[in-house]
């Protein structure tokens, strides 16, 4: 019954209201019946005064066995204003006036030694059925009533309840209603308020389970700005991601499997060929030319792979030293010397001669290396190939820029992604697998630095980054 989160708190908070509502009324009641019972005592105390007032002006005129009508009606008017029963007792016990109709005005209602007990000791009687005169225990105030004679009777005011229920009665009423809405209300309340909450996370369950089975198209759209839509807006955006990665990922995949297959195949027909000599001897080292190119092209998949692996296990470490970052370009440009001859391209080194920063001089390596190859894979024929090095706010900034067509201006937030390549560069690079700038952009990340990129298509593209000195 209690499986769902939407039940256990409707049901608390039901629970809650309505225990908080009981403690709240068996409060106002407690209360209540002090001040009901206060205003009780106070107002048969009050009686007892004003029919002890009235009998002992009545008596100052008359005497005991003449009770005229006039004082028996205010007696009982005196009687009905504070809803009790009064009984005037002469000294000998016999009941002069009540308003009680199972007794009988003249009846000898006490004896005369319970006259002179109470008269001695009221409070013993206090709450008493007064020596089985009362049928039921009653809550009863003593008036000593002085006769002409000298002698003394005893004015009763009794009531079967201590307290006034003119006034608890209603308002424990008006309470216990009042407590039912509120529990009512506050369950409706508490069921909207909380099916709100739960069904965004409902959909939320049924989005991961989707994202379980591999779809990752399933969307939960919450309104408002509270933290339930939050969490499905940060949802939402995971689930982007993870698209965006499925996608990249099939990308790649698809990508690796070509670039593993192409050159596997290419090596293993000219290995064959060699062995049956279908290739003649005199043609055997350019094939093995071939061959060898091929399976330096599987050595930098493999060792691109290995590398991401690395860092997003979190294997790799950076190795801090201090060294020259510029005799470090001009080295790595020094590479690619024999590609730059053949697209007969200017080469700008704007770099200080040194140029010295503490970071990982093997990480910075491939950074270089990474970002120069690019630059000169998609550089126009005879285009211009910078790399300027400067100080900037004790800092190395390093610039590698090539003219050329470009990078088109959607494609730059990517261009960092992994196994990121655009249309462009799979036309252009042949050998690429789109993991060059990702693990350039990591290593730089790894240094607390940033790297960036500007392009204009037709005209230029510029990859800036930073390194501590």
């Amino acid at each position: 019954m209690f499986k769902s989160i939407f039940t256990k708190y409707v049901a608390f908070i039901t629970l809650l209201m309505a225990f908080s509502i009981a403690l709240l009324v068996l409060t106002i009641s407690t209360m209540l019946s002090s001040y009901s019972t206060e205003t009780k005592s106070t107002l048969m105390n009050k009686t007892a005064d004003s029919v002890a007032v009235a009998m002992e002006t009545y008596f100052h005129y008359t005497d005991e066995d003449s009770i005229s009508e006039s004082i028996v009606n205010d007696i009982n008017g005196i009687a009905e204003i504070s809803e009790t029963l009064v009984y005037v007792i002469g000294d000998s016990g016999r009941l002069l006036i009540t308003n009680d109709k199972d007794f009988t005005m003249g009846l000898d209602m006490l004896r005369e030694d319970t006259v002179e007990n109470i008269i001695a000791d009221p409070g013993s009687y206090s709450i008493s059925h007064i020596e089985g005169t009362f049928e039921k225990l009653r809550f009863n105030v003593f008036r000593t009533l002085r006769q002409n004679d000298g002698n003394n009777g005893v004015i009763i005011i009794s009531s079967l309840s201590n307290r006034d229920e003119s006034l608890s009665g209603p308002m424990v009423r008006t309470i216990l209603v009042a407590s039912i809405w509120i529990i009512l209300a506050s369950s409706i309340t508490a069921y909207t308020l909380f099916q709100s909450i739960t069904d965004p996370l409902k959909k939320l369950g049924e989005a991961a389970k989707a994202f379980a089975k591999g779809d990752f198209k399933k969307r939960v759209y919450v309104s408002g700005n509270d933290e339930v839509a939050r969490l499905a807006s940060a949802f939402n955006n995971m689930a982007r991601a993870l698209e965006k990665n499925e996608e990249l990922r099939n990308s790649f995949l698809g990508s690796v499997s070509h670039d593993l297959r192409t050159p596997m195949t290419v090596i293993l027909g000219f290995v064959d060929g060699i062995r049956d000599g279908t290739i003649p001897p005199s043609k055997q080292d350019y094939y093995l030319e071939t061959i060898s190119s091929e399976v330096r092209r599987l050595s930098r998949l493999v060792n691109s792979l290995l590398e991401i692996s690395k860092i997003q296990s979190g294997e790799k470490k950076l190795n801090y030293t201090k060294f020259n970052v510029s005799e470090k370009a001009r080295q790595v440009l020094l590479t690619f010397e024999s590609r730059i001859d053949e697209k007969r391209l200017e080469v700008d080194f704007n770099c200080a001669e040194e140029v010295i920063v503490y970071a990982d001089t093997d990480a910075v390596h491939q950074v270089l290396y990474n970002l120069i190859d690019n630059a000169v894979k998609f550089v126009n024929e005879g285009g211009r190939l910078s790399v300027c090095i400067e100080l900037k706010n004790k800092k190395a900034v390093i610039s590698i820029k090539n003219t050329g067509e470009g990078i088109p201006e959607e494609e730059l937030p990517h261009v960092f992604d992994r196994f990121y390549k655009s249309d462009r560069s799979r036309g252009l690079d042949k050998t690429g697998t789109g993991l060059g700038l990702y693990i350039a952009k990591s290593n730089i990340n790894m240094h607390n630095e940033e790297i960036t990129v500007q392009s204009i298509k037709g005209l230029f593209t510029e990859f800036v980054f930073t390194l501590p000195t």
